[in-house]
């Protein structure tokens, strides 16, 4: 039986040089990229801005990972795109890219084969072409309508082969593409949650407080009159640490809390003789239905508060809600 290897210890020291000497590398590389925001990256812009189908992003290997970030970036903040491969594109994937799109092709070199090749199809169709490329005289941004340089003087990697600074300065490069266009959009907070619907952006954004509060028989409730005993069994059987006091018109008058019956306990008390309009909170705080859930997070976080009742414009209770509720709801 062969044995295994034994295990080398590694000089700590060493490592977190290389570690650094990397990240400085790439640093290096992306700062020198602020200075190359001319007019072709306003032209790509405008161009990602103005079309009217979709983006299709294409590059090979580690361009080609790089481009589906991209792609997918863009599609979440309000420009449709979506990542095509250059050697499918060649072998009938074509036909996904339409006259009304726009194609952003990376390749560091500018000469990668299988871009080069789809290129004639490109331009017969009158698509507009954007290139990031680190070869701005390659063939590749010689048949561009938009060139942005993302050449770097050198790879982190110590034989300056990986592609290393190269991929993160056009990661970056993309990202500002997007922002720019984004902000030029207009996109808002509101539109990136209906982009991330199952997020806890969404849910913040999307999530309204009718949507997750209690209602029906699971809503407790109790009238003025009811004794503290009363109302006490009420809270424990509905399970949300407190209860509403409503008038005949199902109107809120106050709200009774397991916080309140804690500072009771201070004092003497008969639970049989005390009425609940002895004990509660007059005018508590309330919420309506079609608030978002996140303002009932910040309701809450203001007053020190666990609980809300939800009401009508008339006052009537419809709802209510706790903390755990927001918790579940993924919205804290």
């Amino acid at each position: 039986m062969r044995s295994l290897p034994t295990s080398t210890q590694l000089d700590s020291q060493q490592l977190l040089s290389r570690g650094r000497r990397v990240l400085a590398t790439e640093v290096a590389a992306v700062q020198a990229l602020e200075a190359r925001l001319d007019g072709d990256f306003v032209a790509a812009c405008q161009l990602l801005h103005d079309c009217r189908g979709r983006v299709v992003v294409t590059g090979m290997g580690k361009s080609g990972h790089i481009g589906n970030k991209i792609a997918a970036t863009l599609a979440s903040t309000g420009t449709p795109a979506f990542f095509l491969h250059p050697a499918e594109a060649s072998h009938g994937d074509m036909g996904m890219i339409t006259h009304d799109d726009v194609v952003v092709a990376i390749s560091n070199s500018g000469e990668t084969a299988e871009l080069l090749t789809i290129l004639p199809g490109i331009k017969r169709l009158g698509v507009p072409l954007i290139a990031m490329t680190g070869k701005i005289q390659s063939t590749l941004a010689r048949s561009a309508s938009a060139v942005l340089d993302v050449s770097v003087p050198e790879e982190a990697c110590p034989h300056n082969l990986a592609p290393t600074a190269s991929t993160t300065a056009t990661l970056v490069m993309g990202d500002a593409l997007a922002v720019a266009v984004l902000e030029a959009r207009g996109f808002s907070e509101q539109d990136f949650a209906r982009s991330h619907p199952g997020g806890s952006l969404g849910r913040r954004l999307l999530l309204h407080v009718e949507d997750v509060m209690r209602t029906g028989d699971q809503l407790p409730r109790v009238s003025p009159d009811t004794s503290l005993k009363d109302g006490l069994l009420e809270i424990s059987r509905k399970g949300l640490g407190m209860t509403a006091v409503v008038d005949d018109q199902q109107r809120v008058l106050g709200i009774y809390t397991d916080g309140d019956l804690r500072r009771a306990l201070d004092h003497p008390i008969d639970i049989n003789a005390v009425r609940m309009r002895d004990v509660m909170t007059a005018n508590p705080k309330t919420i309506q239905p079609r608030v978002l859930a996140a303002e009932a997070v910040h309701l809450m976080e203001k007053h020190r508060i666990t609980q809300l009742l939800v009401t009508d414009a008339g006052n009537e209770l419809i709802g209510a809600l706790n903390v755990h509720d927001l918790f579940r709801a993924g919205v804290m």
